[in-house]
């Protein structure tokens, strides 16, 4: 189920109502019972390899607390992990390693009789492996107790909200928030479908209706004659509006229940170094390579560790987002470029100039990520050589958009309000601004192509 769709239109106010009707000690289980079907919903069958790893961790977390010895505690979340990640490689880079083989055995000589596999990712894969595998890493470190009922970790690791693309949860925020009785609160209430109303508005008006001239683009990058630079700046705007709008609504639905989820992302576009745009973009994935990889890892205790464990870091986040070369590449020079602003010292620069030069490379790297191989991001950088854009005034509804968006975003990124509803001070203003809102959501979703979320994916 996706939140931009009539079905969540139906299921969130349903699962909501009754959470709040139903007897406490029943909540955990309605819940449970709604996040299960919210997963469902996308292919039934692999609820089951969701339910496996489920146990494993449930198991794994309390013998790690009663484990006696580092050494058997290490052993058991050894076992954990090793379930956790061989679920993800299995489904998600089997084929891709296995045409990485095949090529290597053509180069040396060797036959590679292993058969591709057709299998399909299921949904959200990445996103709660990566948190079930933070349960049993701080149950290890002791600083989560090992949770004893099986329902309530089910339900960590199944809330729909975000089960299905973040943000990446830790046992310490949520957990203990499922224990807890919310009553229903107006002002929350309010605060909570603000928020997704302004994820809506940024999924369906402004990521969804760039999505149909960027994918046209990309389908046609061979044959088309105008510059891509427009392209690629929609593209920009298109995975934020698209990840962030996500997060939004899952935010907002859960608050609206009594349980906060954490922030991931922080305006990253106003960033002015790509080191600073890492701690804007992504903020649960980005923080979860820094506490379970990086720092342990090292961090940056030298300047060898560091340059090291940054590309490590961002090597493995680039084949997290997707098995293929392009992804690698991707991470890599994001990597890179990290490395280089802190040895140049310009890592905590706050110049306009660097604040525009992080927004193009960033829109740049995309290209990559964007791009179904090397074949197709090469040409898209061959067609910014192109003199003209035509496609200029033909889009020129769609500029007017993002600009108009962009200039909401720097004014509450200025003001430090979490929403620009909240800065329009005069009730008969800020219901007039909600209206307008819903309007034009209603108008775009009845006039295209409900899109899935570009992270479902990952």
């Amino acid at each position: 189920m996706i939140f931009n769709s009539l079905a969540f239109a139906v299921f969130f106010p349903i699962v909501t109502l009754f959470y709040f009707v139903l007897p406490f000690r029943f909540r955990w289980i309605w819940l449970l019972s709604a996040s299960v079907f919210f997963y469902m919903f996308f292919k039934p069958i692999y609820i089951l390899i969701l339910g496996i790893t489920i146990v494993i961790d449930y198991y794994a977390g309390i013998y790690i607390e009663k484990a006696q010895g580092k050494k058997n505690k290490k052993l058991l979340l050894a076992c954990s992990l090793v379930a956790n990640i061989g679920v993800l490689v299995f489904f998600k880079y089997f084929n891709f390693l296995n045409a990485n083989i095949t090529s290597l055995g053509d180069l040396l000589g060797f036959k590679n009789n292993l058969p591709y596999l057709t299998i399909l990712l299921p949904v959200g894969l990445s996103f709660h492996t990566f948190q079930a595998m933070s349960y049993t890493i701080e149950v290890y470190r002791g600083h989560q107790p090992a949770e004893k009922q099986f329902g309530y970790y089910s339900l960590y690791v199944m809330y729909y909200p975000q089960l299905v693309a973040g943000p990446i949860e830790r046992p310490q925020n949520v957990l203990h928030q499922f224990h807890q009785k919310h009553h229903f609160d107006t002002n929350r209430f309010m605060s909570g479908l603000k928020v997704m109303l302004w994820g809506l508005f940024k999924k369906v008006v402004v990521a969804d209706t760039l999505a149909a001239i960027v994918n046209d683009y990309y389908y046609n990058v061979y044959t088309t004659h105008t510059n891509s630079a427009l392209t690629i700046f929609f593209f920009s705007i298109q995975i934020y509006c698209d990840f962030s709008g996500y997060t939004d609504i899952a935010i907002g639905a859960s608050r609206i229940m009594g349980i906060e989820l954490m922030k991931n992302f922080k305006y990253p576009y106003f960033s002015h170094t790509i080191t600073e745009f890492w701690h804007r973009w992504h903020i649960s994935l980005s923080t979860w390579f820094r506490d379970y990889l990086y720092i342990p890892l090292g961090g940056n205790k030298t300047k060898f560790h560091y340059i090291r464990n940054i590309l490590i870091v961002f090597l493995v986040s680039g084949i997290w987002h997707g098995a293929s070369w392009t992804f690698v590449v991707w991470g890599l020079i994001h990597g890179l470029l990290s490395i280089a602003e802190r040895l140049l010292g310009v890592s905590k620069s706050k110049s306009v100039l660097m604040g525009v030069s992080t927004f193009i490379i960033v829109s740049l790297t995309w290209v990559f990520f964007r791009a179904d191989n090397f074949h197709v991001a090469a040409q898209m950088f061959h067609n910014l050589t192109y003199r003209y854009f035509s496609d200029v005034k033909h889009h020129s509804g769609q500029i007017l958009l993002v600009l108009l968006f962009l200039g909401i975003e720097y004014f509450t990124y200025k003001k430090g309000k979490e929403l620009i509803f909240y800065l329009l001070n005069r009730k008969v203003v800020r219901y007039a601004a909600y209206l307008m809102v819903i309007e034009a959501i209603l108008f775009v979703f009845n006039q295209t192509t409900s899109q899935q979320f570009i992270y479902f994916q990952f």
